[in-house]
C-alpha cells in the first residue's frame, strides 16, 4: 500500500485542529502554526486547543516545506490575519495548489476603510471575499470555500456534523470530499462560492442578534423573529452583490444560522448574550480566545447596505448597537416594533 499523501492546515486554533483530525483519518496532515513554541508543545504533548492530536498530524512552522509537500491547502485563519498569512504563503504556491479555505470573514481594501470611515459607505469593488484574497495574492485559481453549521467543541467532541465545499472547479470539490469523508462529517458541494462564502460570513451578524435578544430575555419568538427577518435582510444584501438565493437555504444559510444562533458555544452569539448582559464590547473582545468575525462583518454589511440603498433595520441597528452607543434594550425595542411589510420577498 503507497503512502498517504500528504494535505496542509494553515491555523492551529480549534476549528483548525478539529479540521486537521478529521483530515488525518485519510492523509497525513502538516499543522501549520506560526509559534514555534505552540508547535514544540503539540509535539511534545500530542495536544492542541484541548483536543488530543490525531498520530498522522505533524506541527510544522515551515510553510515553504509545506507548500512544496502538500498539494492541497487547508488555510483556516481568522480573516484579520488572512492577508498576511496568504502573502506570506504565495511565494511557496504554484498553479496546481489546491486551496479550500474556511474563514467565515470579508477583506477591505485600502481605499474602502477610508470611505467606510469618512463616509459610512463601502462599494462592493473594495471588498474581498477569502477566495477572492487568495486569487487576488498568489497564483492559485483552483480555490473552494468550506463552510457550514460547524461549532468547534462539538465536532472536537466527536459529534456528527456536515458542510459544504463550494468551488467552481469539480476537482477542488472532490479532493476536498475524498480528504474530508468521515461517517462523523459529512461534505456536500456547490458551484456559487460566491454565496456560499457570503452565507456563512452574514449569518454572524444575526448571531449576535440572537445573543443579545436572549440576553435581554425577550424570549423564544422575539429570537425566531429577529433570525428570520435577519435572514431576509442578509439575502436582500447577497443578491444585490450578486450572489445566489439558493445558497442560503442550505447548510451554509440555513444550517449555519441555526447552530450559530442558538448555541451558547458559539462566539457571536456569546458577544450578543455579553452585551446585554452589560459587558462593554471591548472586554468581551479582550477576554475571547479566537475573534467573533461577526463584529467586523456588521461594520462591513451596513456599509454595503448604505451603498446600495437597501433598508435593513437589523442590520442597522446592531451596527449602532455595537459602535454608536445605541442602547441595546432601546434596539431591540425599535426592531421589535419595526414595520415590516411583507414576509418572504427575497424569491
Amino acid at each position: 500500500m503507497s503512502e498517504l499523501p500528504y494535505v496542509g492546515v494553515i491555523g492551529a486554533g480549534s476549528f483548525g485542529t478539529v479540521i486537521a483530525n478529521l483530515l488525518a483519518e485519510n492523509r497525513q496532515v502538516l499543522l501549520y502554526t506560526r509559534r514555534s513554541e505552540q508547535a514544540a508543545v503539540m509535539q511534545e504533548s500530542r495536544m492542541n486547543a484541548g483536543q488530543q492530536l490525531h498520530a498522522r498530524i505533524y506541527p510544522t512552522t515551515d510553510l515553504a516545506d509545506m507548500a512544496s509537500r502538500c498539494n492541497l491547502l487547508f488555510p483556516l485563519v481568522p480573516s484579520q490575519n488572512f492577508k498576511e498569512m496568504i502573502r506570506t504563503l504565495a511565494p511557496h504556491l504554484r498553479p496546481d495548489h489546491l486551496m479550500i479555505h474556511g474563514t467565515k470573514g470579508l477583506a477591505i481594501r485600502k481605499k474602502g476603510r477610508k470611505m467606510l470611515r469618512q463616509e459610512g459607505v463601502l462599494p462592493r469593488e473594495y471588498v474581498l471575499t477569502m477566495s477572492e484574497l487568495i486569487m487576488r495574492e498568489s497564483v492559485v485559481v483552483r480555490v473552494g470555500c468550506l463552510a457550514g453549521p460547524n461549532l468547534s467543541k462539538e465536532m472536537a467532541k466527536g459529534l456528527p456534523a456536515a458542510a459544504t465545499i463550494a468551488s467552481r472547479f469539480d476537482e477542488v470539490i472532490r479532493e476536498g470530499q475524498d480528504a474530508l469523508k468521515s461517517n462523523r462529517f459529512h461534505v456536500y458541494g456547490g458551484h456559487d462560492m460566491f454565496g456560499i462564502e457570503l452565507a456563512g460570513v452574514l449569518k454572524n451578524i444575526l448571531a449576535i442578534g440572537s445573543g443579545v435578544v436572549s440576553g435581554l430575555g425577550m424570549g423564544e419568538n422575539s429570537r425566531a423573529m429577529l433570525i428570520t427577518k435577519g435572514l431576509s435582510e442578509i439575502i436582500h444584501l447577497a443578491k444585490a452583490m450578486g450572489a445566489d438565493v439558493r445558497s442560503f437555504l442550505g447548510l451554509a444559510g440555513i444550517g449555519d444560522i441555526i447552530a450559530t444562533c442558538t448555541s451558547p458555544t458559539s462566539r457571536n452569539y456569546t458577544v450578543g448574550y455579553r452585551l446585554a448582559q452589560g459587558e462593554t464590547l471591548e472586554a468581551i473582545l479582550a477576554s475571547m480566545e479566537e475573534p467573533a468575525e461577526g463584529v467586523n462583518t456588521t461594520r462591513i454589511a451596513n456599509g454595503l447596505v448604505r451603498y446600495y440603498g437597501l433598508t435593513s433595520p437589523i442590520i442597522t441597528t446592531l451596527y449602532k448597537g455595537l459602535f454608536e452607543g445605541l442602547s441595546l434594550p432601546a434596539a431591540i425595542e425599535y426592531l421589535l416594533n419595526y414595520r415590516f411589510s411583507m414576509d418572504v420577498d427575497f424569491i
